[in-house]
């Protein structure tokens, strides 16, 4: 297989608003290095991750959440030893995107050959090859190493899955990250069968992933969302949907919640309506984060935690096994991709401007070759 020696990529050069992607003609295709495979990118997805990493809003110094503006011009001040997910510095420059379908075109020492020409979907936790389980040496695919906002982009080959699927590549990106964080946030509290589980924040990406997710274990889910999105959300398999900005929206939940609680809360927002998600947990009930779009900084009244013996868990570095189960899931028709949006990698601005304004439901797709 002949491959060309330059790509198209879009290059994230530090920290700031979206003048810090710059969009390259004629980077260097990299080279896959021993135990590593090269992907030629078919789709790359955008989360909530590229816009936090790229305007420094994991930094402690950090205080709101990602908004509309702050999203697109980045935040004045922020600690730029802290400024990612783990906590170290990024080096720029670096090429982000963690959500990639794609080939196999080539592979690297100590990699068997009949892997080219695989389809793939890739696992975006790159792990350490001795310790994979060890959660301090992970990194991620688009933070610590370059990504797939590119036409091609290397990966260990035990990141890169085959998937057996008639999806396009377009909708095999909409699964890696917000699925796979789904899948480990419900792992994390354990979520059975016949449990109600309240899910806010549940148009975005990992928020829709739990509706899914969370039904194929046959709980009851309770989605809040907007008005807008309230009937995708039923349409997508949510039990009982609240608007988020409804007066009394606890009492409603209560009103529809047997027993005026709930078993679990899957939460991506936080925020000051933190405090009505422990509230609204029974007696031993499952508290699990993956972000804090809303705001990071909330009320925590310990007498509600300790006198109602909650369980509160963060959900970052997933198991090894989750994403295996992933792949099984797509393959066997379990999930559906949420494609909101395609846009070619020229217009990535753009894709992350539309982002930011948050009206649609599912996944923005970067397409590397248009």
């Amino acid at each position: 297989m002949v491959l060309a020696d330059s790509m198209k990529a879009v290059v994230l050069t530090g920290h700031g608003g979206l003048e810090k992607l710059v969009i390259h003609d004629d980077l260097s295709v990299p080279k896959p290095k021993t135990n590593e495979v090269l992907i030629e990118v078919g789709a790359c997805g955008i989360n909530n991750t590229d816009i936090n990493t790229r305007i420094g809003w994991y930094s402690k110094s950090v205080r709101s959440g990602t908004t509309t503006a702050g999203g697109a011009d980045g935040i004045d001040q922020i600690s730029e030893v802290d400024a990612t997910w783990g906590g170290s510095t990024v080096v720029f420059p670096r090429i982000q995107g963690a959500d990639v379908a794609g080939r196999i075109v080539a592979a690297g020492h100590g990699v068997p050959q009949k892997r080219v020409g695989e389809r793939v979907i890739v696992d975006p936790w790159i792990r350490d090859r001795s310790h994979p389980e060890n959660r301090s040496l992970a990194g991620y695919l688009g933070s610590e190493r370059d990504g797939g906002f590119a036409q091609y982009t290397t990966v260990p080959e035990e990141n890169a899955f085959v998937i057996k699927s008639n999806l396009s590549d377009a909708e095999l990106a909409t699964f890696p990250c917000s699925y796979s964080t789904a899948e480990h946030m419900l792992d994390r509290i354990k979520l059975q069968e016949g449990e109600k589980i309240l899910i806010p924040g549940a148009s975005g990406g990992v928020g829709s992933a739990l509706i899914q997710l969370a039904k194929r274990r046959k709980a009851q889910v309770l989605a809040i969302t907007s008005t807008s999105k309230m009937d995708m959300i039923r349409d997508l398999g949510a039990d009982h949907v609240f608007d988020r900005n409804q007066n009394d929206l606890e009492q409603n939940i209560r009103e529809v919640a047997p027993g005026g609680t709930v078993n679990a809360v899957a939460d991506v927002v936080g925020g000051s309506s933190f405090s009505i998600y422990l509230n609204l947990l029974c007696r031993g009930g499952r508290y699990v984060t993956s972000g804090a779009i809303a705001g990071p900084i909330v009320e925590l009244d310990l007498r509600t935690l300790y006198l109602k013996d909650l369980e509160m868990h963060g959900a970052t570095v997933m198991q090894v096994g989750i994403f295996e189960k992933l792949v099984g899931y797509i393959e066997h028709g379990e999930i559906r991709p949420l494609l909101a949006k395609k846009f070619p990698i020229s217009r990535i601005k753009r894709a992350q401007e539309e982002f930011l304004n948050k009206k649609h439901l599912g996944n923005f797709i970067i397409l590397p070759w248009q």
